[in-house]
């Protein structure tokens, strides 16, 4: 192939499920189906990479300074929600009536991987505790082993400034049937479980 077309494929792929074959395919959809479908790609893009970076309040993607829902005035500022990444964030604005504030760590714990409190702005959370009249941490960080970490450093900072701290429910999904669950999440939703 051309190498330009190599190059186009070979972009497609860091995509993240993106392998050779599918990107191929999407290289080669854009170029024979939908060049105009390509151009507004390759504008929208390059636009993006530009303009959108990090909320100076959350963390999560923004094309401003302060995010819109960290400027919202109509939010409970005293309610943070702490996820891992911008993607966490559109999914409960998305799935609930979620009406406080987020801090977005971009990532979680590993110690592993070199991954500390520092690099997770940690200090800036700390900071919004200390002055903001905060009355609780909704940790929503994933139910891995470094998000179970990261949620329970987290949970002690916020005891240290005598904020209320809470984890989001974990366990058996709507629909879900027990005997094909994994053993933890099952133990999860049995550990944590509630009045009826």
């Amino acid at each position: 192939m051309e190498a330009v077309l190599d190059e186009l494929i070979a972009a497609l792929r860091c995509l993240p499920g993106v392998g050779a074959k599918s990107a191929r395919r999407m290289a080669l959809h854009l170029l024979e189906r939908d060049r105009a479908g390509a151009r507004r790609l390759a504008v929208a893009l390059e636009a993006a990479v530009d303009t959108v970076g990090h909320c100076s309040v959350c963390r999560t993607l923004t094309a401003r300074e302060t995010c819109s829902r960290c400027l919202d005035t109509g939010r409970d500022d005293g309610v943070i929600c702490v996820v891992e990444t911008p993607g966490d964030v559109l999914a409960i604005e998305s799935a609930t009536d979620f009406r406080g504030l987020f801090h977005v760590l971009l990532g979680r714990l590993s110690p592993l991987d070199g991954i500390g409190p520092e690099d997770l702005g940690l200090d800036q959370l700390e900071k919004r505790l200390q002055d903001h009249d905060v009355r609780e941490l909704i940790l929503a960080t994933n139910a891995s082993v470094e998000g179970e970490v990261t949620a329970h450093y987290i949970g002690e900072m916020a005891a240290r400034h005598g904020v209320r701290a809470t984890r989001i429910a974990q366990g058996v999904p709507t629909g879900g049937e027990l005997e094909y669950l994994d053993a933890g999440t099952l133990a999860h939703a049995l550990s944590g479980r509630r009045d009826y």
